[in-house]
């Protein structure tokens, strides 16, 4: 089993979610981060004053997997997350050593 991370822009999360569907992946985690990468933040301006932004906003999606659903799952991640520009994102792979449904006790690929 993999967990596959995501770290996306807050409005490709729909799209993002779509693919996944698609996939028949029935379950996911969504949480709301905040970061920066090569974008080392930004610069807005409000009322008239320059400030400096140095955590963006991004949406962290994590999905526990198959060992064979990685590959189409991180594939469908990264075509829907793609904008083409600076600040897409990452998506990083991990191995689960084991899982639990708590409410049934099934484990592993079964509590998937």
């Amino acid at each position: 089993m993999k967990l596959v991370m995501a770290i996306i822009k807050p409005f490709k999360l729909d799209e993002v979610r779509e693919a996944l569907t698609a996939l028949g992946i029935q379950g996911l985690t969504v949480s709301e981060v905040k970061g920066f990468g090569r974008q080392k933040g930004q610069t807005e301006i409000y009322r008239g004053a320059e400030y400096s932004v140095s955590f963006l906003p991004k949406v962290k999606v994590e999905v526990a997997v198959a060992d064979e659903q990685v590959d189409g799952v991180v594939e469908a991640i990264q075509k829907a997350a793609n904008t083409g520009r600076i600040g897409d994102g990452k998506i990083f792979v991990l191995d689960v050593v084991q899982a639990v449904r708590i409410r049934t006790g099934e484990q592993n690929a079964d509590a998937l």
